[in-house]
């Protein structure tokens, strides 16, 4: 094995030799190089088993981000077909060490091959693969290429089964189309969990049938007076399947008992007072509360739950937890020990803030950790006794913090994060004292308090969204600032093919335009 060195940090001429097959992002746990490279031409097929449907899924997604720029058929057949030439995608319960998500990928003058023990490492094969090409390869009209991919073996699996990124859809509504988008981005890097923040004080993004006004009115605005918008039923089942497509799980999230005006505003009960505040469109938090010793808190909070859990195939259900700085403390722990069961009893996981370790986390739940300082005592104390971490420090995971102070977007609570605060921190030892055993994996949040358009996502994503890719995919023995930032650059070009309006860091060493 070697190891993995820094790239090219400019666009490669058509006449140039294939990338290093360890420049991609996430950089590869192991990498080979050697042998003949492989061109991809006019008589190449791509190749899968019969006998998996999603296999077959895999490679005529392949066949499909391919075809357009390289105008080839590329037509996809079965390896009982003959011949091992081409593209090859296959199945191996014997791919030792691979996992639910790992990949082999080799590649010889004959063809690539791309070996996993599930369909997901299949997929995660394809990214890298898709990496290793042109980044002309992304357009959607025919390119001259060459389409060559450098000899060699990259054998991959990733660090944290859990590798996320949260969308904020309450303070500024996103339509369906702009969440696929987005999916389509995190894909590339290997992100399998979106997380969607559907409920906050400015707006309630899900329909439930049994609370209809919670959408229909508390969906009806946003940050600024927007007129806002939900998803239907079938809107946010088509968001799961399109994530399912891709291999990424969605995580619903209910916040809960704060961040809660949107529906205090739709049904008076849901009130202490029985009187429903009008709709709100600022962006202060802490302010709004569920009425902890109502009982209709709790029967409101089980339609949803049931509706929700109903939509959702994943294993996880969020409820919040954070900011509820309006709830007492012991208001709080009652609050949330009542409504913890009601995410079990639907055979879902309790995903919450990390506020929850504030209450009593039931067995199995995970706290989301979004602080700063990686000292807080109860959430130590809560991950030593059982309680699994998502890490999402603020000043190295929130894209929406400002890069620095002439950033127009964004907010700067949680300080300036340029893309080297974004890679800088390790999810193992980030909080003190809490066993490495204990973290599940990492996520990166988007609020979108100043955020409205995909441009915004794009240009608040990325450059910083492959560095948590990276720290939740790569070995921690591969982290090095340098090299990443020299294979980072390498995305740039590719990025403009795709149409996603990116930050420029300086600190990251662009290839120049052409």
């Amino acid at each position: 094995m070697v190891g993995v060195t820094a790239g090219a940090t400019s666009a490669a001429p058509r006449d140039a030799a294939p990338r290093p097959l360890s420049q991609v992002v996430p950089v590869p746990a192991a990498v080979h190089e050697g042998g003949a490279p492989y061109s991809i031409g006019e008589r190449t097929a791509i190749r899968v088993p019969e006998g998996s449907p999603e296999a077959v899924r895999v490679g005529r997604y392949l066949a499909a981000l391919l075809r357009p720029s390289t105008g080839y058929p590329l037509p996809v057949r079965p390896l009982a077909a003959g011949g091992r030439d081409g593209i090859v995608l296959a199945l191996s319960g014997h791919a030792e060490g691979l996992g639910e998500e790992g990949y082999r990928l080799d590649v010889t003058r004959h063809g690539v091959a791309i070996t996993a023990e599930r369909p997901a490492g299949l997929f995660h094969g394809v990214q890298t693969l898709r990496q290793l090409l042109p980044a002309a390869v992304e357009a959607r009209t025919p390119q001259p290429g060459p389409w060559t991919v450098s000899g060699g073996t990259v054998t991959d699996a990733p660090r944290y089964s859990y590798r996320g990124a949260m969308l904020d859809v309450s303070r500024h509504f996103f339509t369906v189309a702009e969440v696929e988008r987005y999916i389509d981005q995190l894909a590339l890097y290997k992100i399998n969990y979106l997380h969607l923040h559907l409920s906050d004080d400015q707006g309630w993004r899900i329909a439930v049938r049994s609370w209809p006004r919670l959408a229909t009115y508390g969906g009806s605005t946003e940050v600024g007076g927007g007129a806002g918008g939900y998803y239907t039923e079938a809107q946010y089942e088509q968001i799961v399947r399109y994530a399912a497509s891709r291999y990424m799980t969605v995580v619903p999230e209910i916040d809960m008992p704060a961040h809660t005006n949107a529906a205090l505003a739709s049904y008076a009960p849901l009130n202490c007072d029985g009187v429903a505040p009008p709709l709100y469109t600022g962006t202060n938090v802490g302010f709004s509360s569920l009425c902890v010793p109502k009982a209709v808190t709790y029967g409101f909070i089980a339609d949803v739950l049931r509706e929700l859990a109903a939509l959702t195939p994943g294993p996880y259900l969020h409820i919040g937890g954070d900011e509820a700085h309006s709830t007492s403390a012991a208001d709080y722990a009652a609050f949330m020990d009542r409504v913890q069961p009601l995410v079990a009893a639907h055979g879902k996981t309790v995903l919450a803030w990390h506020e929850i370790t504030n209450a009593h986390p039931i067995a199995g739940a995970v706290a989301q950790y979004w602080g700063t300082a990686g000292t807080e005592k109860g959430v130590v104390a809560a991950a030593r006794a059982g309680t699994r971490l998502v890490m999402s420090p603020a000043n190295h995971t929130y894209l929406d913090m400002k890069y620095n102070r002439s950033t127009k977007l964004g907010l700067s609570w949680a300080g300036y994060t340029e893309v080297k605060d974004a890679y800088g921190w390790d999810p193992a030892t980030f909080l003190h004292g809490a066993p490495a055993s204990a973290v599940l994996g990492v996520e990166a949040p988007l609020w979108s308090e100043t955020i409205s358009t995909s441009d915004d996502i794009g240009y608040m994503a990325f450059p910083r969204l492959p560095a948590t890719a990276e720290l939740g995919w790569s070995p921690a023995t591969s982290h090095d600032w340098d090299a990443f930032r020299a294979r980072l650059a390498a995305q740039g070009p590719r990025w403009d093919v795709l149409g996603i309006d990116y930050y420029r860091s300086p600190q990251v060493p662009w290839p120049a335009d052409e």
